[in-house]
């Protein structure tokens, strides 16, 4: 097989391209989602969610919230393990659920959640009682009756319901139905999911990790395990070498080669372009944080700052607040990366304007 030999603007582009942020913008926020594969349900709002960031930023502001809450009551999307996911894909996702019931090979971190769920298997069938009795519910509403409970030295100790209803998700016995503000609402999954046939367990991973290399358009063939959504792709495309960049990657072949034209866009911290921030170093040279879990005087670029795209580079970032309770989309930096030509300035500052205009904001840019 051959392998292509790629530039890094070349593996740039089509990862811009392939993440729908060249010039040709989609119409549709299904098609949107079915080519990122995934929106992630990141409920933080300085700016605005990062599902409804990511949609915009490629729907531009024909894009509604609106329309991702209809897609999500219908079943068109549905919530799985906090990505917003095609209701058709859970069917690529069930024969790994039933690994965790029906007691298959699982990684040393899967077992000890294998072994805190049977050691609270009661708590688990209240759950399930109560959910198939008065569901949909937020989980202060359903039953804590672990006899262990869940040891962490971070914010989710003691947390036993919701980190039973995540393990349920994994075994595919609840899901997420909705929102109340930012509560999640649980129900039986039966009740949630589309009833599909399950596709085998191997032939379910090779069509992820199809699907993952199709909408990064070029990704690692191997890497560190991910609990929800790897960053690798296996062997699927085709392998290929970037100048400058050691190893080996797999590219999307239908990708290569095609005419690119990109435009300015501002992309949410989550956005699936960087949410890889290792990928994005080597091919971008980018030098981004999220710096919201960082105290105020540690921070280079802001709480929220979203990184700005200017073709097929990342140029630099936008430190900005939706205040809401004002009425304005608040910007207080916009750092630059590199220098901005007069063109550069006029487009980033459009995008700024345009964000303002589908936040129903007006705009205060910094003095």
């Amino acid at each position: 097989m051959t392998v292509h030999e790629l530039t890094r603007l070349q593996a740039r582009r089509i990862a811009v391209r392939a993440q729908l942020l060249d010039s040709t913008r989609p119409t549709e926020l299904l098609d949107v989602v079915r080519q990122l594969t995934l929106l992630q349900a990141q409920p933080t709002a300085a700016v605005a969610p990062s599902a409804d960031l990511v949609a915009w930023s490629r729907l531009g502001s024909s894009y509604s919230p609106a329309d991702l809450d209809r897609a999500l009551d219908t079943g068109m999307l549905v919530e799985l393990r906090a990505m917003i996911r095609p209701g058709a894909d859970v069917a690529l996702y069930r024969a790994d659920m039933a690994e965790w019931v029906e007691g298959g090979v699982l990684s040393e971190w899967r077992e000890a959640i294998r072994d805190w769920v049977r050691a609270n298997d009661d708590c688990r069938l209240d759950i399930l009682d109560r959910l198939e009795t008065s569901g949909p519910l937020p989980a202060r509403e359903l039953p804590d009756s672990c006899l262990v409970p869940w040891s962490s030295s971070g914010w989710n100790n003691d947390r036993n319901v919701t980190q039973m209803l995540d393990c349920m998700v994994l075994r595919g016995e609840v899901a997420v139905t909705g929102r109340r503000g930012r509560e999640r609402l649980w129900d039986v999954a039966s009740r949630v999911y589309p009833d599909d046939p399950v596709v085998p367990a191997q032939q379910a991973r090779r069509i992820r990790n199809e699907r993952r290399l199709r909408a990064l358009g070029i990704a690692r063939t191997r890497g560190q395990e991910c609990p929800v959504e790897p960053l690798d792709v296996g062997e699927a495309g085709e392998p290929a070498v970037i100048e400058g960049v050691k190893g080996t990657w797999r590219v999307d072949p239908a990708q290569v080669g095609q005419p690119f034209s990109g435009r300015t866009a501002l992309l949410s911290p989550f956005d699936r372009l960087i949410h890889d921030r290792q990928r994005m170093l080597e091919l971008f040279e980018f030098d981004y944080q999220l710096e919201m879990y960082k105290p105020a005087a540690k921070r280079r670029w802001g709480y929220f700052a979203l990184p700005i795209l200017y073709g097929d580079r990342l140029v630099g970032k936008l430190d900005a607040t939706a205040d809401r309770k004002a009425g304005v989309l608040r910007v207080d930096a916009i750092h630059e990366d590199v220098p901005f030509s007069k063109t550069m300035t006029s487009a980033v500052h459009r995008e700024i304007t345009d964000l303002a205009h589908w936040l129903r904001l007006n705009l205060a840019l910094p003095s």
